[in-house]
């Protein structure tokens, strides 16, 4: 169990010299406290098993090690045969991580790229037929890629399985073990997670030999820099009440129940001229990508999303954090939370609930560990929401983007007309913005980020806030 040490530098732990200067060209200076407990055993190559707070830069303290021990024996990379694996399991999750690894092998002369479903298979095939040192994958795809014989694991030297809670919740452990049981055993393996569940415990058992356990905080532990309100309100006033806490200047995550309440919400905040861009599972990827770029950028200050972005979604500034709809348990209450104060920021969460809800939200937040400002008889003008939210933004005419007339090129070859460039609800934000193709901002595995380090793809980014660790 490890103790926080005091702050010490990146080249005193051992990171080479040119990751360090990568680290500092993107602003980060500093070791967070898992980075620093758990660097001195990931770079010798010990088996690591790591647990740390949302935000608590626990991509960072295995994306170093990784990058530095592959750099240290260099070989030519070769087609469909990678030499680290980092299991993630949501496609988000897998850009994101991806965005962090960019730049440290871009220094250290390495190829990486991203797998999973939702996309095509053809870019992520030539990607790995070019040949990668690393591929960030979730497991359904690189199964499938697996059995189509365009990627092996036997030269894996290196491990991560990331958010391995999460991938247990999501029913992937058997894919995750069929996966695992591909690597030699003689590799190395790393193990992070916000949480390390009886689940978790049969992969630690199973595939880490010795391993170092580094825990800095209790398991599904608030976050300290975070202010916790229960706002009561009747069934009539809830939108109203929703849409004052949507509608300040501050960027602000709102989380639904379902998709089609993300959605039905997203068109509802629209009418109220308050911009919103929705994220959930029934958008395609390209959408989903389009939706976060614009909620990262600034461009729109309000995502309403279902659990999907609960883990992995990395957005700087994110203030607000509201529970349209309370979830059924404490984790997921956690996770949904840890949106917003990250690396060190403060933020606040906000969870609506009406009367009838008042028992199994309580009973939530006290599993939780938190004990929240509790107000009741709430609605739309109480003076409350303004203090949370902030004063109003300027009411905005709500533009909802129109199908993109098809070339004739695409007729001839489709047969149909486009679909809508937004891909979704898409209230308020400006139409025609085209897709982004960043790794920072959700970068998809249709353009994987297979090219030499030095000489980066267009589009990509080599920029990684500090927030994002």
């Amino acid at each position: 169990m490890s103790t926080i040490a005091p702050t010490r530098s990146f080249a005193s732990l051992g990171v080479p010299a040119p990751l360090v200067a990568a680290l500092t060209a993107d602003g980060i200076t500093e070791p967070f406290p898992i980075q620093t407990a758990t660097l001195p055993d990931t770079l010798s190559g010990r088996d690591v098993l790591g647990r740390g707070k949302t935000g608590s830069g626990k991509t960072l303290a295995f994306s170093l090690p990784l990058v530095t021990r592959l750099s240290a024996t260099p070989q030519k990379a070769r087609p469909g045969a990678p030499r680290a694996l980092v299991l993630v399991p949501t496609r988000e999750l897998a850009n994101q991580v991806a965005a962090t690894l960019a730049p440290l092998a871009r220094a250290a002369r390495l190829r990486h790229t991203v797998v999973y479903g939702g996309v095509g298979f053809g870019n992520q095939v030539n990607a790995l037929k070019a040949g990668v040192d690393i591929v960030v994958a979730c497991p359904g795809r690189l199964e499938d890629l697996i059995g189509q014989g365009h990627c092996r694991l036997d030269r894996i030297e290196i491990t991560v399985l990331d958010e391995a809670d999460h991938m247990a919740d999501m029913g992937f452990l058997p894919g995750v073990k069929r996966l695992m049981d591909r690597t030699p055993a003689d590799g190395q393996r790393l193990l992070f997670s916000a949480t390390l569940d009886k689940d978790v415990k049969v992969l630690v058992d199973r595939y880490l030999h010795d391993p170092v356990t580094h825990a800095l905080d209790p398991a599904d532990s608030p976050v300290d820099a975070m202010t916790h309100h229960l706002v009561e309100t009747q069934l009539a006033d809830k939108l109203g009440v929703v849409t004052r806490l949507a509608a300040g200047h501050d960027r602000t995550l709102l989380f639904t129940r379902t998709k089609h309440g993300a959605k039905k919400l997203v068109k509802q905040l629209g009418q109220s001229g308050v911009p919103a861009v929705e994220l959930h599972g029934n958008l395609s990827q390209s959408a989903r990508e389009r939706n976060l770029a614009d909620f990262s950028d600034g461009t729109v200050k309000v995502l309403v999303a279902t659990d999907i972005a609960a883990r992995g979604i990395h957005v700087d500034d994110v203030r607000l954090v509201v529970h349209v709809d309370p979830p059924a348990e404490h984790k997921a209450f956690l996770h949904r939370s840890g949106r917003t104060a990250r690396a060190g920021a403060e933020g606040v969460v906000v969870t609506v609930m009406t009367p009838e809800q008042r028992k199994d939200v309580h009973s939530m937040t006290r599993a939780a560990g938190i004990k929240p400002i509790l107000t009741q008889a709430l609605h739309a003008g109480h003076p409350l929401l303004e203090e949370l939210a902030g004063p109003k933004a300027p009411h905005r005419t709500v533009h909802v983007a129109r199908p993109t007339p098809p070339t004739q090129g695409q007729r001839q070859s489709s047969g149909r007309a486009s679909q809508p460039r937004n891909g979704g609800a898409r209230t308020g934000a400006p139409s025609g913005r085209g897709s982004s193709n960043q790794q920072g901002r959700g970068r998809g595995a249709g353009s994987p980020s297979s090219a030499p380090a030095g000489r980066p793809r267009r589009g990509s980014t080599s920029r990684q806030r500090p927030t994002g660790r």
